[in-house]
């Protein structure tokens, strides 16, 4: 399991997404090279699930999971 944190610092580092806006609950996020927007989750010390984690990468262009 990661953390919310750990995932946007990898999602920062490697990718051109950037924060969208922020939703009640979860941050929405832009990737300007699929032109997709994808979700994540706002509290970000919270542990994710690994499933949940790799989809987010996903949507943000990185295959790799943790």
């Amino acid at each position: 399991m990661a953390k919310v944190s750990e995932i946007i610092r990898i999602i920062k580092k490697q990718t051109n997404c950037y924060l969208l806006r922020e939703g009640r609950n979860h941050e929405i996020w832009f990737n300007p090279d699929t032109r997709k927007e994808f979700q994540i989750p706002r509290h970000h010390s919270k542990e994710l699930p690994t499933g949940t984690a790799n989809n987010i990468l996903k949507a943000a262009g990185i295959y790799k999971t943790i």
